[in-house]
């Protein structure tokens, strides 16, 4: 009997899944306007998500639905999203390749930032290679120049509910710093 009721709650679930992850290209479509159709963001400020860890991008969908973090863009867009969409948002754009920045890399830049991740030990939390894990973001191919906002925003307690950890992390490290690490990491592939 109780094997029975166990095949009916999967077979729920996987019938509750299912219908979620058929709900995703719709709201894939509308998060596509700003973060692109694969996930790696043409627009300036905008993240890229492809690549992104998936229960990083789980938690953050999540808060940001509540009101915790996120943009009032990203919060009207979320309102009322049930989690299994979520979670099939986050398993889509975690599958898809994070594609790094096009352009020149400025060597001097590039090398200076590689030294300041270094001594900062920015990899022990997000990996040597930065491609983040579990609930800490991929850096590595993010936008530049949204690295090195986000950073001022934790540097001065602006980012709406911004891990403390971050804040900490980045305390040590002179704003004058930020822009190598943002080159740096933005360059990896």
């Amino acid at each position: 009997m109780l094997l029975r009721a166990g095949g009916r709650w999967a077979l729920l679930a996987a019938l509750f899944i299912s219908n979620a992850v058929a709900q995703v290209p719709g709201k894939a479509k509308a998060c596509a306007a700003c973060h692109g159709e694969d996930g790696n963001s043409s627009i300036s400020g905008t993240p890229s998500i492809a690549g992104q860890p998936r229960i990083f991008l789980e938690n953050y969908l999540i808060m940001t639905r509540e009101g915790v973090r996120g943009s009032e863009v990203m919060q009207v867009l979320l309102k009322g999203v049930p989690d299994a969409e979520i979670i099939a948002l986050s398993n889509h754009y975690a599958g898809l390749k994070a594609s790094p920045l096009s352009g020149s890399v400025d060597r001097n830049l590039f090398e200076r930032g590689r030294g300041i991740a270094a001594r900062s030990r920015c990899g022990s939390c997000h990996l040597p290679n930065y491609v983040g894990r579990q609930q800490m973001p991929r850096l590595a191919g993010q936008r530049e120049e949204f690295l090195a906002e986000v950073m001022l925003q934790y540097r001065y307690n602006r980012r709406r509910g911004g891990d403390t950890m971050m804040s900490a992390a980045l305390y040590g490290i002179p704003e004058t710093d930020f822009p190598a690490l943002a080159h740096y990491f933005s360059r990896l592939k």
